[in-house]
């Protein structure tokens, strides 16, 4: 019996994944465990191994698609095997029925799917899934039992037909009315966009769809090369959007003398570099500040609910990194009980794996605060885009030595400009000024860690 090869599942949070590249020819024969395909999340590119050897047949699913996890791709079996296309995904569930009462159709309507004599029958996975999805069971199709019991594949199945949308344009088709189901989307990775919803607003008559202006005609220019907005880039595109209109955000700045700082960073390197077999550098020390202002000020360290603010107990920094596939973000989980060998050592395995492309699934995942740092591009100071659904971010520029009056005198100070994003929503401005001055002193007064 041929064995069905899936897309794995790869963290609690990814629901899809890029189809990056087959690693081998339809029809080729494999061996178990042979890396047959890569695929990319929002996070990381990702290997996929043969379950079974055989002779491998693929599905329809070329280079660059787009594919639901836990979707089968391909069938490893005999030479004459065939794969055929049911577009249900993979499933290690219990195959044992459940079934709930339902409340009884009337005489003249007709049995709907997964419904025998009034009955819904269907999966606890599957029922649990179309709850948190808002799913109405009766729409699915199902494929077990017999073709009458629901199971999670097949509302896995069904979510992965429905089209995907942006923030705003789910908001905008459900205060127009317009139904969703309809839509082909034009965005990135085939999401409906706001533009979508406004043009079919226009084609629904009466007063439901209200008046939209038609989208910006783009000028005639030459274009020297279009890149796709997809994979990484694309989701960057849409949650830096949706954190953008979603946030109030306001920003605070303030100047840091880090002459002591340098100081300090310099005897450290001197001291430690050849036992840590690294030299600490400044988003080391400046993580090693933040997470004890995260534990000293715990309303910086939360998060906004429908109907509450949150505040975390775990201090889990995200410090911004650079890659060739886009901005990402590391983790470093409990930074505030971390020493500062620790923080510096476990930073650097995660930016080598999410520069390599082999970022483990909860290497970015889970933040409850990011520091993003430009001074390596001589940046003086920027405002950046919170990263959701955290309440502040703090970007940093680059320690320039600058003249400045202490004691009626002009010297000349390391001095670093600190930039606090956050979202007046969650907190106001003056807690918020308190958290970046107990940074600003900290970095100005070293010896303070002392007391941590």
């Amino acid at each position: 019996m041929a064995e069905e090869l899936f897309i794995p599942k790869l963290g609690q949070t990814v629901e899809e994944v890029t189809l990056l590249r087959w690693l081998v020819e339809d029809g080729a024969q494999v061996k178990q465990g042979q890396e047959i395909m890569e695929v990319e999340t929002d996070k990381a590119v990702f290997p996929v191994e043969a379950p079974a050897s055989g002779t491998l047949h693929r599905g329809p699913f070329p280079d660059g698609s787009v594919v639901p996890v836990l979707t089968v791709v391909g069938i490893i079996g005999k030479p004459e095997d065939k794969f055929e296309v049911s577009g249900a995904p993979a499933t290690t569930e219990a195959p044992q029925p459940a079934e709930t009462p339902a409340a009884a159709p009337a005489a003249t309507q007709a049995t709907a799917p997964g419904q025998v004599a009034g009955k819904l029958f269907a999966s606890p996975r599957a029922r649990k899934l179309a709850a948190e999805k808002g799913v109405d069971l009766t729409q699915v199709t199902p494929s077990g039992g017999g073709g009458v019991r629901v199971a999670e594949r097949d509302v896995v199945a069904y979510l992965s037909q429905l089209p995907k949308l942006t923030p705003v344009a789910q908001k905008m088709a459900a205060e127009v009315g317009v139904d969703v189901r309809q839509l082909a989307g034009s965005g990135p990775g085939g999401k409906v966009t706001k533009e979508d919803v406004e043009r079919a607003a226009r084609a629904v008559p009466g007063p439901v769809a209200p008046p939209v202006s038609a989208p910006a005609r783009l000028p005639e220019v030459e274009v020297l090369e279009r890149v796709p907005l997809k994979g990484v880039r694309a989701i960057i595109a849409e949650r830096m959007a949706t954190s953008v209109h979603t946030t109030a955000r306001v920003t605070l700045l303030m100047e840091a003398d880090a002459t002591h700082f340098v100081d300090m960073r310099e005897r450290l390197k001197a001291k430690v570099s050849e036992e840590w077999g690294f030299a600490p550098g400044y988003n080391d020390l400046l993580a090693k500040v933040v997470a004890a202002a995260l534990r000293k000020f715990p309303y910086m360290n939360a998060r906004l609910t429908s109907d509450a603010i949150e505040l975390l107990a775990p201090v889990n920094l995200g410090i911004a990194v650079d890659t060739e596939r886009g901005l990402l973000v590391p983790v470093i989980r409990n930074a505030d009980r971390k020493t500062l060998y620790e923080l510096g050592n476990e930073f650097r395995q995660m930016v080598e794996r999410a520069r390599a492309g082999r970022a483990l699934p909860d290497d970015l995942t889970g933040g409850t605060f990011t520091i993003t740092n430009l001074g390596m591009y001589d940046v003086d100071a920027f405002t950046p885009v919170i990263n959701l659904p955290e309440v502040a971010i703090l970007g940093v520029g680059r320690i320039a030595p600058k003249v400045v009056a202490r004691d009626n005198q002009m010297v000349i100070r390391h001095m670093w400009t600190l930039c606090l994003v956050f979202d007046h929503r969650l907190v106001d401005g003056a807690p918020a000024a308190r958290f970046l001055q107990y940074i600003k002193n900290l970095i100005e007064e070293p010896y303070l860690w002392v007391a941590l």
